[in-house]
């Protein structure tokens, strides 16, 4: 075993597994799940599966939504001590949208070493297949399951410029495309990703009303795990940089373009340097 594998007494090792297809989990995730003292499972039932599949009889202990409160404690007292332990959910990466974040941020404050063992993601895995803009994006999680609450977080996005990324329950597919047509536009492109890196893995792509149409005439469309994906608001992003170009023109009017550039940033939050390469394109402009 070498030394940059090697696993590290009183480590918490944060480990991503597979989202669907076993080939997916590293050789390096192996070898830590083979010599932890102790893995801490989302489903200790699906977790043993996979480590069945690899011929890995570690111990497990179960790390859920409804225990994580006490058992960090009891985990943490372990790895002061000088266990190591991995920290798996049952599909990913851990703390996106799973448990795990109380006894990372426990064993943080209480000086505890923590190493990551990084893998599969199915909000990135989805990112990267959209074919949407990847430059700036937010994960949103779940949005929601109560129509009310989820209808008014949507409004609270419909302004929102970078890609977005959601997680989604089956059952609910339908209705939350159609509340997302209806609060962030029915233009906007988006996609859906089912099943990723499994065998019946597909992403639909389009408007969210073409999505809207799709999800109504195809069942499959809402079978198994979901991501959504959808594109920022671009139309309030070119009203900003309108007004952002409003207010360098008023500004070049008194000052130099770097003293404009610096003012413009104060006023619209945006970044001094991309306004100065605007403000002095706009005051060539002005001399011709």
């Amino acid at each position: 075993m070498s030394a940059e594998s090697a696993v590290v007494p009183g480590t918490l090792y944060v480990l991503a597994t597979p989202i669907g297809n076993l080939g997916d989990l590293s050789a390096r995730a192996r070898e830590v799940l083979s010599r932890v003292q102790l893995i801490a499972a989302e489903d200790t039932r699906h977790t043993r599966q996979l480590l069945q599949a690899f011929g890995i009889d570690t111990a497990l202990t179960s790390l859920h939504e409804h225990n994580e409160m006490q058992k960090s404690e009891t985990l943490i007292t372990r790895l002061l001590a000088g266990d190591a332990i991995a920290l798996v959910s049952d599909a990913g990466t851990p703390l996106i949208s799973d448990p795990g974040f109380d006894l990372v941020a426990k064993a943080r404050a209480r000086g505890v070493s923590i190493a990551v063992v990084p893998g599969p993601c199915a909000a990135i895995a989805a990112l990267s297949i959209a074919g949407l803009p990847t430059d700036r994006f937010v994960f949103e999680g779940f949005l929601p399951a109560k129509s009310a609450a989820r209808v008014s977080r949507l409004r609270e996005l419909a302004s929102e410029r970078r890609t977005m990324i959601f997680y989604e329950a089956p059952h609910r597919l339908l209705e939350v495309l159609r509340d997302m047509a209806a609060e962030l536009g029915a233009e906007r492109a988006a996609s859906v990703s089912r099943e990723l890196t499994k065998r019946f893995e597909t992403t639909y792509t389009g408007t969210l009303a073409q999505l809207c149409e799709m999800a109504e005439k195809n069942a499959d469309m809402a079978r198994g795990e979901i991501v959504l994906v959808v594109s920022g608001n671009t139309a309030e992003a070119s009203a900003q940089s309108f007004n952002a170009d409003q207010l360098l023109r008023a500004l070049l009017e008194e000052l130099p373009p770097s003293q404009a550039a610096k003012v413009a940033a104060k006023l619209t939050g945006e970044k001094r340097a991309d306004l100065y390469a605007r403000a002095t394109q706009l005051s060539g402009k002005q001399r011709d």
